[in-house]
């Protein structure tokens, strides 16, 4: 599922990076779209660059640490998801030992069995997703409210204008490593060190590189700083979990 939203997150990148609709959003643009997502995106970032002296990267800064707190409830499901599934780990993998090899028809089985185990334990592995389908919206109106807002479009912070690429590449490098620190940290690579999952550790750096490369500066530095709030995220549920398995462990002896 991870692998979806993935797939879905750099397609939606994909689409941004060559669209070229330019023209200015204001509180007369036509369309819900434009009307309740861009024009309301546009409006709080010209707000708290306002507030912040005209400086729109540091608006960018402030909306992104905004949006990854509002999104701390949907974490804290995920995480405790992830636990849930670490703790069914042992009878998942009795289900996959005992339809190795199945056919289709016993595919199909297991897949019905499994959904009766989350349903037995209340387990919703979509949880673990929802986090990152959130955000796809709320990216996708940050990149026309940037790119139809003369003010942010053209603004400089620190070596960038916000609504061209990086020329030095440097925010797009940032945003690659603490994906790549901030996903090996995550409650998830904890529970699950499976082939695939260290295979995406690699893999989700590059695509994001590609992406952050291919988008505004402004849209690279969102990743920089949801990546880095997710670092801190993922050290703090990190020590949560060891705490749950030491607490599990003295509860089963």
């Amino acid at each position: 599922m991870r692998g979806k939203v993935l797939f879905l997150f750099l397609l939606l990148v994909s689409i941004l990076s060559g669209c070229g609709t330019s023209e200015p959003i204001t509180e007369n643009s036509q369309g819900i779209w434009n009307y309740y997502f861009v024009y309301p995106m546009s409006k709080i970032l010209l707000m708290l660059g306002d507030f912040f002296g005209d400086n729109y990267g540091l608006a960018i800064i402030i909306l992104t640490l905004i949006v990854r707190i509002c999104l701390l409830p949907l974490m804290l499901k995920q995480f405790k998801t992830t636990l849930a599934m670490q703790k069914l780990r042992p009878e998942m993998e009795r289900l996959q030992e005992k339809y190795k090899g199945a056919d289709l028809q016993g595919q199909q089985q297991m897949q019905q069995e499994m959904m009766q185990l989350y349903q037995k334990h209340g387990v919703n592995p979509m949880n673990g997703c929802l986090p990152a389908l959130m955000q796809m919206p709320i990216f996708m109106a940050l990149y026309y409210a940037i790119s139809r807002t003369q003010e942010i479009k053209l603004h400089s912070f620190l070596w960038v204008q916000l609504g061209h690429q990086d020329p030095y590449f440097i925010f797009p490098i940032l945003a690659a490593l603490t994906t790549l620190i901030s996903f090996r940290l995550s409650p998830s690579m904890t529970a699950e060190k499976s082939p695939q999952m260290m295979m995406m550790s690699y893999i989700m750096p590059v695509m994001i590189f590609i992406g952050a490369s291919s988008v505004p500066a402004a849209l690279s530095l969102y990743w920089v700083i949801g990546g880095c709030f997710s670092i801190v995220q993922s050290i703090i549920l990190r020590q949560q979990m060891k705490r749950a398995a030491i607490q599990n462990e003295k509860t089963a002896s």
